[in-house]
């Protein structure tokens, strides 16, 4: 068995978007999954792209992918990677294939000279947490994640 993670490809676009329909099922969000191919393919793929992707790959099957940008720390006076989203098909865990994506990651991280890199995790995905916490990654408790979406953002813009 061999893990491969390699950088998203313009071909890979209906993938991604399968895996983040997979991902919303398993978070119980499908309800909120939205994103087509074509979107995908102008995020990651269009004229300047906002956000990045790799695929994780075992045996030359894809099992999973991390979507991630560059956020910027104030406090740390540099850019940083923020990972929306990471998602190891459920047969393919344990495998090392999330591991190797979180590893490409922290590599980028440092050979660019970023602050840090931070997610998001559901409070009730224990397996998740684990993981997580194996890695040595901290839980920012303090912190609470606030969302403008839909009516209440363009209420606010136009104001």
């Amino acid at each position: 068995m061999s893990v491969v993670v390699r950088s998203a490809e313009t071909r890979d676009c209906t993938l991604v978007a399968d895996l983040i329909g997979e991902l919303a099922v398993y978070e119980r969000l499908e309800h909120e999954a939205k994103a087509k191919p074509e979107d995908i393919r102008a995020a990651l793929f269009g004229e300047a792209p906002r956000a990045f992707c790799e695929i994780a790959e075992v045996d030359g099957e894809p099992v999973g992918f991390a979507l991630w940008f560059y956020n910027f720390s104030t406090f740390v006076g540099r850019s940083g990677l923020y990972l929306e989203d990471l998602f190891v098909r459920p047969q393919a865990r344990g495998r090392g294939a999330g591991k190797a994506l979180l590893r490409a990651l922290a590599r980028r991280c440092l050979a660019e000279d970023l602050g840090r890199m931070e997610w998001a995790v559901l409070d009730w995905n224990a397996p998740a947490l684990a993981f997580y916490d194996a890695l040595g990654s901290r839980s920012l408790d303090d912190w609470r994640i606030r969302r403008l979406t839909g009516e209440a953002l363009a209420k606010l813009a136009a104001r």
